[in-house]
């Protein structure tokens, strides 16, 4: 998988997921096999980089390469400046989002709203491109609305203003999450463009992964949901895709050490206030992902406690307690 000067070790990456993508996530991600890594959304408005959240989200100080910024605006001029400002921080790949259906975000008629305004969009790939000399990305969905397709229009639109690649989640700004991927419509645009395709949307199994990248023809998948607390779904996708067989999932006391070590890097990131709330939900995935009970009591203590130290310690006795009870089996 090569995007602009980039060769990636494996076509196999993690999507840009606000409030999720984070830079212990990416982290965590990388460690466990995904092939290149985007972060959460950021604003082009270059005059809030000083306000935490962005501040957070801006925070890719010695990540290793390929080090992928997202911004989001509507702006043409705008977004040309975030490009320039996230180069000169330490980006080494632009994208930019045409993907998001979040309300708050199409409200501003950013995200996938800019699918409607196929001109706008023009405008604004060109602005980017010409501002940085790294490569510049896009995401996008298949259109507006199930009548309203024009992710084949807007790709090629890409291709001409010189993006390098194009991930699409196979779905309208209207569907959101729900319904059928379009597995379909990412063929047709594979078919319509010769830059880099990006399939993403549904794919939780390696199977899958090799469904989706023998359907469409795309050059890669983008991971999202799936692998929220089950990183190691990476390494399966990888090893699926170049073996052809499946391979287990990290053994108990691996995954412990990886979990463990992702809910510290995410203390330590954000300090013990904001630590312990972005820790929660964290921990909440990887809980779903075991097949064992945790005591009601244990549950609301980990949730509600305001201690970095208390939630750490009292998620290792959960880990611990399963990972010595040999009746407990593993749900994934």
């Amino acid at each position: 998988m090569q995007i602009g000067p980039y060769s990636l070790p494996n076509n196999v990456i993690a999507a840009p997921m606000a409030g999720v993508s984070d830079k212990p996530f990416r982290q965590v991600c990388r460690q466990n096999g995904a092939g290149m890594v985007v972060s959460e959304m950021v604003t082009s408005n270059v005059e809030l980089a000083h306000t935490t959240k962005t501040r957070f989200r801006l925070d890719h100080h010695d990540e290793p390469d390929v080090r992928v910024i997202q911004i989001v605006g509507t702006d043409p001029k705008q977004l040309a400046q975030a490009a320039q400002f996230n180069v000169d921080n330490g980006a080494q790949i632009i994208d930019i989002n045409m993907g998001c259906p979040a309300k708050k975000v199409c409200k501003q008629a950013a995200g996938s709203a800019l699918l409607a305004n196929e001109p706008l969009v023009e405008q604004i790939l060109e602005s980017v491109v010409r501002a940085v000399d790294v490569p510049v990305t896009v995401k996008i969905r298949t259109g507006s609305d199930p009548l309203n397709r024009n992710g084949v229009a807007i790709a090629q639109i890409a291709q001409a203003c010189g993006v390098s690649a194009i991930t699409v989640h196979g779905r309208t700004r209207q569907c959101k999450f729900v319904g059928e991927v379009e597995y379909n419509t990412i063929s047709e645009i594979k078919k319509a463009v010769s830059i880099p395709v990006i399939a993403n949307g549904d794919i939780c199994t390696p199977e899958q992964a090799k469904f989706v990248l023998d359907t469409t023809s795309a050059d890669a998948v983008m991971i999202g949901r799936a692998a929220q607390g089950k990183p190691w779904l990476f390494a399966q996708i990888v090893s699926y895709l170049e073996s052809g067989s499946i391979e287990e999932a990290l053994p108990v006391s691996q995954k412990r050490v990886v979990i463990l070590d992702h809910i510290a890097s995410i203390h330590l990131f954000y300090g013990e206030r904001l630590g312990i709330k972005f820790a929660r939900k964290h921990i909440k995935w990887y809980l779903q992902h075991w097949d064992w009970t945790v005591p009601n009591d244990l549950r609301l203590t980990i949730s509600t406690t305001e201690s970095c130290s208390e939630q750490l310690q009292l998620l290792e006795l959960v880990l611990s307690d399963s990972f010595n009870n040999d009746s407990i089996s593993e749900a994934a």
